[in-house]
């Protein structure tokens, strides 16, 4: 049970602290925490666990906060916003890439002993953070577009610009999280683990995100209260 409580605090953790950094610092807040999260998960996704009967990686919840944040947004700020917020995350990945690579080509002291630690962990990094990068950009920026088409057409279908917000919420992610989880699955892990393992991590990835898509949805409407009040304020 351990993992289990482990995965479940890190859910609490991570998409509070997403409220928090919108409640104190706007969407500089949201900025910030988007490009430590595409950065971590990578790192984090190279870890594999078993938790609720399945074999999985760490870094899927960071890459849901990642949603949740473009969706907030997406819905208190706009879409230019949340496109913004994909871009960051892109360049934090580019950034993050060069300069770990860049570790791993000094000659280490004869007193060093993180180096081979290092090397282990960051050896395998260019070929996560560039899977990543392909589907982060792909997956996202659907998701983005995804948003606010299922916006449009409640907003026609209802006359009401605010109602439906777990529809298009879980409508986009949902979705985007389908070809999020097999591309990063089949580009990051192809050859590196059997066919069996890969399933595995496909569908405790994605039965995951659907678990965080639906614990998201009331963060996202908690994110738009703190947004509401920010305006009444003004």
């Amino acid at each position: 049970m351990m993992n289990e409580l482990l995965l479940i605090a890190s859910v609490v953790f991570i998409f509070g602290a997403v409220l928090l950094a919108y409640k104190f610092f706007g969407k500089t807040g949201l900025f910030c925490v988007s490009a430590m999260a595409t950065v971590l998960a990578n790192i984090e996704a190279l870890v594999l666990v078993k938790a609720f009967g399945m074999e999985q990686t760490l870094g899927n919840v960071l890459f849901a906060a990642t949603f949740l944040i473009t969706d907030i947004l997406s819905e208190c700020e706009g879409k230019k916003e949340a496109d913004k917020a994909v871009w960051l995350g892109i360049f934090s990945s580019v950034f993050f890439l060069v300069l770990s690579q860049s570790w791993l080509v000094y000659v280490p002291s004869d007193s060093d002993f993180v180096t081979p630690a290092m090397k282990t962990v960051f050896s395998n990094t260019p070929r996560m953070i560039i899977s990543s990068l392909v589907v982060y950009a792909i997956s996202q920026f659907f998701d983005v577009w995804l948003y606010h088409k299922w916006w449009k057409f409640t907003e026609k279908k209802f006359g009401d610009k605010r109602k439906f917000l777990w529809l298009r919420n879980n409508g986009s992610t949902l979705i985007s999280q389908i070809a999020n989880t097999l591309l990063f699955t089949l580009f990051a892990f192809w050859g590196t683990y059997d066919a069996k393992t890969l399933v595995s991590i496909f569908i405790s990835s994605y039965v995951i995100f659907v678990f965080t898509s639906l614990i998201d949805t009331p963060a996202l409407y908690l994110a738009r209260r703190i947004h509401d009040k920010k305006m009444n304020k003004v």
